[in-house]
């Protein structure tokens, strides 16, 4: 065999380790691509359920206090209806006139502190949401940004795989 075939066949032969190694070195890079995507999907999703979650408890905190101000208004209404009747058939059916005008007195002043209590309800449920949102849902976004809910960081035995 001429010596010039033998170094070509060495360069081939060579050329082809050279191959080898190239393709066994893409594979691994395409494994630690995929594992890099799925830490980072997982990431995502994470950053993602924080943030419903905290969109969760903001609707929460509106949802109790809209259930709040509408009992305050309801009830309000049926104190109103009773309060009506009831002034109004002293109203009807008193034959004094002293009695009537003190009666209406009272209904002005009944009107007025009733009113002031329900606007006083309303107004301190208006400021327990805002509270909430203070104090839990603020703390709650503290915690996510701080990173406290993200996920783990990649162990020291993936980061060796690399």
């Amino acid at each position: 065999m001429p010596p010039y075939a033998i170094a070509t066949l060495a360069l081939q032969l060579l050329a082809l380790c050279g191959l080898v190694y190239v393709f066994s070195g893409i594979r691994r890079t395409k494994k630690q691509l995929r594992l890099l995507n799925s830490h980072q999907i997982s990431a995502q999703s994470a950053i993602q359920k924080a943030r419903l979650d905290m969109l969760e408890l903001r609707n929460r905190t509106r949802l109790l206090e809209d259930a709040v101000t509408g009992g305050t208004t309801a009830v309000e209404k049926v104190h109103k209806a009773i309060s009506n009747t009831t002034f109004g058939l002293i109203d009807l059916f008193s034959k004094d006139e002293d009695f009537k005008v003190s009666a209406r007195q009272a209904k002005s002043s009944h009107d007025e502190t009733s009113e002031s209590f329900y606007n006083t309800v309303r107004t301190t449920n208006r400021a327990l949401r805002s509270l909430a949102d203070v104090i839990i849902v603020n703390k709650s976004e503290k915690k996510i940004s701080a990173g406290k809910d993200s996920p783990k960081k990649m162990s020291s035995k993936d980061s060796s795989d690399h």
